[in-house]
C-alpha cells in the first residue's frame, strides 16, 4: 500500500506557501520605492503624469501588501504545526529575528500604511509623501530581517550548541554572516526586476488596449529602463553569490552545475539529464570548460562534485533544473529590456512585437524568482539548519493523510487567489484603458521615445 511520506508532504507544504507568499513581497519591496519615486517627481515637478502613475500603481501596491500579510501569517502558523523542532533546536535566534522584523517592519508599514492608501487628498503633500518613504522602508526591513534568519540558515555563526539546543554568542555575527549581504542584495534586485517587468508589461497591455497617454508613455520608459539598469547589476550579484555558495555550500553548487566528479576543466552545461541513481548525467549539452571558468575564473580550475558528498549532497534534478530556469529568464530580461531601450533612444515606438513580448514577460520575475528560491532551498537539503538541524529531525508527528489533506485545500486555496490577483491586475488596466478618451492624449508617433514633457 502507497505510503504518505510526512517528511515530504510537510517539505512540498510549506514549498507551496512559501513560493505563494513570496511572489507578493517580492513587488512589494522594490514597488514601494517605485511609488515613492514617482511621488517626488510630482512634487519637484508638478506634471500630473506622476501622480496618475500613482494613483494606479498603489492600487496594485495595495492588493500585493494585502495577499503578502494574509500568506505571511498562514505560513508562520507551520513552523508550530508542521516544524516544531526548529524552533525548538534554533528557536533562540529565530525567534528575536522573527520578532525584530515585526517590531522595526510591520508595525511602521500598519501604521502608514493607511495615509499612503487614503491620504493623498487628506492630508499635506510632505505628509503623504512620508507616509510612503516609510512603508517603502518598512518593506525592505521586512526583507531585511527574513533574509537575515534565511541566510543564518544557510551559513550559521555566532552561536553555540547546548544539549542541543543552540545559543547565541554573538549577534553581530548572527545578522551580518558569510552569505547575508550576497541573498540580501540578490533578493533585492530580484524584487526590482520583478516590478520593473510587471510596470513595463502592464504599460504596454495598456498601449495595446489604445491606451496612449502621457502616464502609459511614462511608465512603460521607466519599467523598461529600471530592468535594463538592474538586470546587469543582478548578473554581477550572482556571480558573487555564486562564489560564496561554493566557499560554503560546495554541494549545492555541484548540484547546480551537475557536476559528479571533482575536477578541473569543468563544462557549463546548457542542458542535461542528472540520473542520481547511476550517478552520472545523460543526453549532456555544454560549453567545454565554461563551469570552471564561471566559478573558477580560471577555465582550468577545479570544481567540487557530488561524489565527494555521498549521503549529504541535495537531490540533483531539482536543483540542476531550476537554476537553468532562473539563468534563462534572467537572459531573457536582459535581451528584452535591452532592445527596449534600444528602440526609445532611436526615438521610435515599440511596435506590437515588443509590446506584445512586454506583456508576456510582464510576470517573469516571479518566474525567477521561484527558480532561485528552489535552487537556494533545495539546494540546503538534508539540512534545514546547514550543518545543525536535519530537516527530518524537526518534522512534528503529524500524519501523512492529515498533511496531504490541508496540503490539497492551501493548493486549491492559492490557486484560487493567485488567478484572482492576475484577473484584477488586468482589469485595473483594462479600466484605466477604457478612460482613456477622457484623459490627456499625445500623438502616437511620440508614446515611447520622445522626450517627455513638462
Amino acid at each position: 500500500m502507497f505510503e504518505l511520506d510526512p517528511v515530504i508532504l510537510a517539505r512540498i507544504q510549506f514549498a507551496a506557501n512559501i513560493s505563494f507568499h513570496i511572489l507578493f513581497p517580492t513587488i512589494t519591496i522594490a514597488l514601494g520605492w517605485v511609488l515613492l519615486g514617482f511621488k517626488l517627481a510630482y512634487s519637484r515637478s508638478g506634471d500630473e503624469r506622476w501622480i496618475e502613475a500613482y494613483r494606479f500603481w498603489v492600487k496594485i501596491f495595495a492588493l500585493s501588501f494585502a495577499l503578502g500579510v494574509v500568506s505571511g501569517i498562514t505560513m508562520s502558523f507551520q513552523f508550530g504545526t508542521n516544524w516544531p523542532g526548529f524552533m525548538e533546536t534554533v528557536g533562540n535566534i529565530a525567534g528575536p529575528l522573527l520578532a525584530y522584523e515585526v517590531l522595526t517592519a510591520f508595525f511602521l508599514e500598519a501604521v502608514f500604511i493607511g495615509i499612503m492608501l487614503f491620504g493623498i487628498r487628506r492630508v499635506p503633500g510632505w505628509l503623504h509623501t512620508l507616509a510612503t518613504f516609510l512603508v517603502a522602508f518598512g518593506t525592505t526591513m521586512s526583507a531585511f530581517w527574513i533574509l537575515v534568519l534565511n541566510s543564518w540558515m544557510h551559513t550559521p555563526a555566532g552561536f553555540e550548541m547546548r544539549d542541543g539546543v543552540a545559543h547565541a554568542l554573538d549577534w553581530w555575527a548572527i545578522v551580518f554572516n558569510p552569505s547575508m549581504p550576497y541573498r540580501l542584495a540578490h533578493m533585492l534586485l530580484a524584487s526590482g526586476l520583478t516590478v520593473a517587468f510587471l510596470i513595463a508589461g502592464v504599460s504596454a497591455f495598456r498601449w495595446l488596449l489604445g491606451d496612449r497617454r502621457r502616464e502609459v508613455q511614462t511608465t512603460l520608459r521607466v519599467g523598461v529602463t529600471l530592468a535594463a539598469v538592474l538586470i546587469p547589476v543582478q548578473i554581477l550579484a550572482g556571480d558573487l553569490h555564486g562564489l560564496n555558495t561554493l566557499e560554503h555550500q560546495p554541494q549545492k553548487v555541484a548540484a547546480m552545475e551537475g557536476n559528479w566528479e571533482t575536477r578541473a576543466n569543468v563544462p557549463l552545461l546548457l542542458f542535461a539529464v542528472p540520473d542520481e541513481e547511476a550517478r552520472e548525467n545523460r543526453f549532456e549539452i555544454g560549453i567545454p570548460n565554461g563551469a570552471s571558468l564561471i566559478l573558477k575564473h580560471d577555465p582550468d580550475g577545479v570544481v567540487p562534485g557530488l561524489n565527494d558528498f555521498v549521503g549529504a549532497h541535495p537531490p540533483v534534478a531539482p536543483v540542476f533544473y531550476a537554476f537553468r530556469v532562473m539563468v534563462g529568464v534572467g537572459l531573457l530580461m536582459l535581451a528584452v529590456s535591452w532592445t527596449g531601450v534600444w528602440l526609445m533612444r532611436r526615438g521610435r515606438q515599440p511596435g506590437r512585437w515588443l509590446a506584445r513580448a512586454l506583456v508576456a514577460m510582464t510576470f517573469s520575475g516571479w518566474v525567477a524568482t521561484l527558480a532561485g528560491w528552489y535552487t537556494t532551498e533545495i539546494g540546503r537539503q538534508p539540512w534545514l539548519v546547514d550543518g545543525v538541524l536535519r530537516t527530518a529531525d524537526a518534522i512534528s508527528a503529524v500524519p501523512g493523510p492529515t498533511i496531504a489533506a490541508s496540503l490539497t485545500l492551501y493548493l486549491a486555496l492559492y490557486g484560487l487567489l493567485l488567478f484572482a490577483y492576475v484577473a484584477v491586475v488586468l482589469r485595473l488596466a483594462r479600466k484605466a484603458a477604457s478612460d482613456a478618451d477622457t484623459g490627456p492624449r499625445i500623438p502616437t508617433s511620440a508614446v515611447v521615445g520622445a522626450a517627455p514633457a513638462e
